[in-house]
């Protein structure tokens, strides 16, 4: 079929970004697929890196928790994808369709969410602290540690901060209270020396913890807010995904439309 230069742009210009997208989508797929199959080849892989920050992640928990977000995220972006660039290069009205009302329904629901957060922000910000409440409830020490309890060591290293409201908070984990011995923080709500390693700078810091020597009165989520909230990156990163989405939805009922308009003059 013979199209204009406008139709012809527009056509090749959403098989790139999708083909981009499925081939991401399928590695990133690929990925979790072996993480989630044989998980020991890749921690025996990255032992072999000498990085006390990388040993972190060897632990089977992290990784196969990690699998199954790899897994999710790839298969949406291949299902995504696939629709796209299918419909452009074999001209499917009813493939680009379903593709760009995915999109509207996805775009919608972000939509919906950020206007939900900023109106009810009170609200959001209670759940979002019940939410990381049962997260810090898995919290744990040692050979047991999990991807979560991996997160907020890193989260607590590189913030400056401990739990969510405070160190109080990680009384509320089991592993942590049968497994903290004379512990009264974690290591990693201690000034630290070595931030990697999660070494504190004053050894009593874990059992005699003070404003001196730890930030065990100092929460994370305020923290975290605030440094959220100051990442304008972040901020311009959210409005061109954003912007990328809309030329995507935009491309794919203009080429509906065109192809339609290609049909009935053949006709």
């Amino acid at each position: 079929m013979v199209f204009d230069c406008g139709v012809w742009c527009a056509k090749y210009l959403l098989c790139i970004f999708n083909f981009i997208f499925f081939v991401l989508g399928t590695i990133i797929f690929g990925v979790g697929l072996w993480l989630a199959v044989d998980k020991h080849s890749l921690i025996a892989l990255l032992k072999l890196v000498e990085s006390e920050r990388i040993e972190q992640f060897t632990q089977p928990q992290v990784i196969e928790q990690l699998a199954y977000v790899l897994l999710v995220i790839g298969a949406v972006m291949f299902f995504m994808s696939f629709l796209g660039y299918l419909g452009a290069m074999r001209e499917s009205r009813c493939l680009l369709s379903t593709y760009g009302t995915f999109l509207i329904l996805l775009l919608v629901a972000e939509i919906v969410a950020g206007g939900l957060a900023a109106f009810y922000k009170d609200k959001v910000r209670a759940e979002s602290k019940n939410f990381l409440q049962t997260t810090i409830t898995s919290y744990s020490l040692g050979e047991n540690v999990d991807a979560t309890s991996l997160m907020w060591n890193q989260l607590m290293g590189n913030f400056g901060c401990c739990g969510i409201s405070d160190y109080r908070d990680f009384e509320a984990s089991p592993a942590w209270v049968s497994g903290k011995g004379n512990r009264t923080i974690p290591d990693a709500c201690c000034i630290l020396k070595d931030v990697a390693k999660l070494v504190p700078r004053d050894e009593d810091c874990t059992t005699n913890p003070s404003d001196s020597n730890s930030f065990y009165k100092k929460g994370c989520y305020e923290v975290f807010t605030e440094w959220l909230i100051g990442q304008r990156e972040l901020i311009i990163g959210v409005i061109v995904v954003g912007i990328v989405h809309l030329v995507l939805i935009i491309l794919a009922f203009a080429l509906c439309k065109a192809f339609a308009k290609y049909n009935d003059m053949r006709l």
